[in-house]
């Protein structure tokens, strides 16, 4: 890959301007940091969506408003009059209504890229196309709003039965809201046609499936705690198991808090018995085929698994047994992946941009100027808090790299504010500013004010732009 660099020296260039491409956490945790630390910055954020945020917005649990208060943050940042925003501007989508790789590269000292994990892991097994199986993004995505899954089709209203394949805090999110009461929902942020559909639900029974063992879930303690708490739901599985597989690893739980405090939650179980409802902890099953009638879900097939390995390290192997159980719906919660994107260097094994400490590679190269953050720069793993930490860690790295007068981008552009404009126009783009994004999100309050909620988010991009007065 060819990228042509040059020294960066303010005293030349005037302020070190840099590209962000991706407005969730990553982005804006980045700009927080290089703001405060190189003051002399001026900082443009791209998204292809109109609205910023990302995971926090459409990722986030609806009945976990704290966890949505860093965007008073990101607010802050979008205050400073070095930053801008530019919702509705495509990258990297070989559009004529986009912007590249390169004319980033052509307008600005760097780019930083952060546009998370956009797809799905897959299980490939038979039948994973059947309908009445989602992936753990599509269905968050769906009751949070999200344009592109605003219309999926879910059979909520045709089985008791779902399963959940994954046992991270994303599959507990699922269960929870399937499981949860419709009255406790909504006072929430959750969109309106998500209650409509989910107060028709007939699900009442949510398993929760695992490859491994007890000892090896991802989900946290405050998590856990959550779902053992829902009222009328009844926690059921094979305690002796548990209680087995805990006794068995106390030399590795005694040496984690964390792990023993979340070991105690399970064993523990939930004071709710006989109830209406139920979820289900399924451990040693690694799902081997979707099962279908009429092509729709009629159940999954697992094959049986034991733990091999050292207590810190246990993993899972198939036995060759296998069992069946009935369901109606197949929730997919088994990670994430990131997309390439033209003109940037991939590692399709490890699913992210090769980098140094958010300075991207190519080959043992580092490319001038050129930086990622976030899931992109280090897997679909983690929370806001390890998001942050990690975007720190990017920020400092370009920092570094000014101090010591390393090179960035041989930018064409002398003004690349006012070209980087002229080029939107040029390509019939209309971005979405930071101020066009209060007044969005004013009109959601308003209307969840009506609703006796917190907001009503707009799901499809039409209402979002209908609102500034654009068709």
């Amino acid at each position: 890959m060819s990228i042509i660099s040059r020294a960066f020296t303010t005293a030349a260039a005037g302020p070190f301007k840099l590209a962000i491409v991706g407005s969730g956490p990553a982005g804006f945790y980045t700009a927080h940091r290089l703001l405060k630390e190189w003051p002399n910055t001026q900082i443009d954020m791209f998204d292809s969506l109109p609205v910023p945020h990302g995971l926090v917005r459409f990722g986030v649990a609806p009945d976990h408003p704290e966890v949505k208060n860093v965007m008073t943050t990101f607010d802050k940042v979008a205050e400073d009059d070095r930053f801008r925003f530019f919702g509705n501007v495509p990258v990297g989508t070989n559009s004529s209504k986009s912007l590249s790789i390169k004319d980033l590269q052509n307008h600005f000292d760097a780019v930083l890229l952060s546009y998370g994990a956009s797809e799905d892991r897959k299980m490939g097994i038979p039948g994973e196309d059947t309908f009445g199986v989602e992936s753990a993004r599509s269905f968050v995505g769906w009751y949070n709003g999200h344009p592109y899954y605003r219309d999926l089709k879910l059979a909520l209203d045709d089985t008791e039965t779902a399963v959940v394949v994954g046992q991270g805090n994303v599959a507990l999110d699922i269960a929870r809201i399937l499981l949860s009461p419709i009255d406790q929902l909504r006072k929430t942020d959750i969109t309106e046609y998500a209650l409509e559909a989910l107060s028709k639900s007939r699900v009442k029974h949510v398993h929760v499936v695992g490859r491994r063992g007890p000892v090896q879930v991802s989900f946290t303690s405050k998590e856990l705690r959550e779902q053992m708490s829902l009222p009328g739901v009844e926690f059921k599985a094979d305690m002796d198991f548990i209680k087995r597989e805990i006794t068995e690893s106390q030399p590795f739980i005694s040496k984690n808090r964390p792990l023993k405090r979340l070991m105690g939650l399970l064993e523990k179980g939930s004071p709710t018995k006989n109830a209406d409802k139920s979820w289900t902890a399924k451990f040693l099953r690694s799902p081997a085929e979707i099962l279908a009638e009429n092509n729709r879900v009629s159940g999954i097939k697992y094959e049986i698994n034991r733990l091999e390995g050292p207590l810190e390290k246990r993993r899972a192997v198939g036995t060759g047994e296998y069992e069946s159980q009935e369901c109606g719906m197949v929730f997919t919660s088994i990670g994430y992946k990131s997309l390439p994107i033209e003109g940037v260097p991939f590692d399709h094994g490890q699913g992210r941009v090769p980098n140094a400490y958010g300075k991207i590679l190519s080959g043992d190269n580092e490319l001038a100027g050129m930086y990622t953050a976030g899931w992109l720069k280090r897997g679909p793993t983690g929370v806001i808090v390890s998001t942050m930490t990690d975007a720190y860690e990017t920020a400092d790295t370009i920092v570094d790299d000014l101090k010591n007068g390393r090179d960035m981008l041989a930018r064409c552009s002398s003004q690349p504010q006012q070209d980087v404009d002229q080029l939107l126009k040029e390509r019939d783009i209309q971005p979405v500013s930071y101020q066009d994004w209060k007044k969005i999100e004013a009109a959601e309050f308003a209307v969840g004010n009506t609703l006796g909620k917190p907001r009503e988010k707009f799901s499809r991009i039409q209402d979002m732009l209908a609102v500034l007065g654009r068709s």
